[in-house]
């Protein structure tokens, strides 16, 4: 204990002060939140490790909700994501394509979302979701396009496709054929890994 009973900092080896972890906010759904699985093998914790991994010293903190949408990411983004965050990752829009939403509503309340939260000074990477082709063509192609024209207008990170190379893998999923197992999750966050590197600088 140090002076006035406060707690010493933390030391590195050499006697230094320990690198104070930089913070990563998940903003997102059903796969944020770990839907069916141990809060470990959650993509939270798996994605730090893989930053841990890569060198960084990083703390990724879970605001995932299940079954939310753009708009219940919207009405809850101010207090969900913490002051001190660096990074959001914004990784809604999934629950609006199972509803069916119209693509404007969802490019306005993600649109809404990044703005929030450069206005308080943080990074942003857009975690979009790609429409399966048995849905009609103009619809998907709308929707596709949604979160790089968001990115695009605020100059935040895009990562096209959050389960890219998992979905519809029945060794990477659960029963549902929707959320990724613990392999799955394994797999996303290898991949996301170095763009949040990138994005944190």
């Amino acid at each position: 204990m140090s002076l006035l009973g406060a707690p010493a900092l933390a030391q590195a080896p050499g006697g230094k002060a320990a690198p104070r972890a930089r913070i990563v906010t998940m903003l997102g759904d059903s796969i944020t939140a770990g839907y069916g699985l141990p809060a470990r093998a959650a993509l939270p914790a798996q994605l730090e490790a893989a930053l841990k991994a890569r060198g960084l010293v990083v703390r990724v903190r879970g605001a995932g909700v299940s079954g939310d949408t753009t708009a219940g990411g919207l009405a809850r983004v101010d207090f969900s994501v913490a002051k001190d965050t660096e990074l959001a990752i914004v990784a809604l829009g999934a629950n609006d394509l199972l509803q069916g939403q119209d693509p404007k509503r969802t490019r306005a309340n993600l649109d809404a979302i990044v703005r929030k939260l450069k206005a308080r000074k943080m990074r942003v990477l857009i975690a979009g979701i790609t429409a399966p082709s048995e849905i009609g063509g103009p619809y998907a192609r709308e929707f596709n396009a949604v979160f790089g024209a968001v990115a695009r207008a605020h100059g935040a990170t895009l990562y096209p496709n959050l389960i890219e190379g998992v979905a519809r893998s029945p060794a990477l999923n659960q029963p549902d054929g929707i959320h990724p197992n613990a392999r799955g999750v394994q797999i996303i966050a290898s991949r996301l890994a170095p763009v949040v590197a990138k994005a944190l600088g």
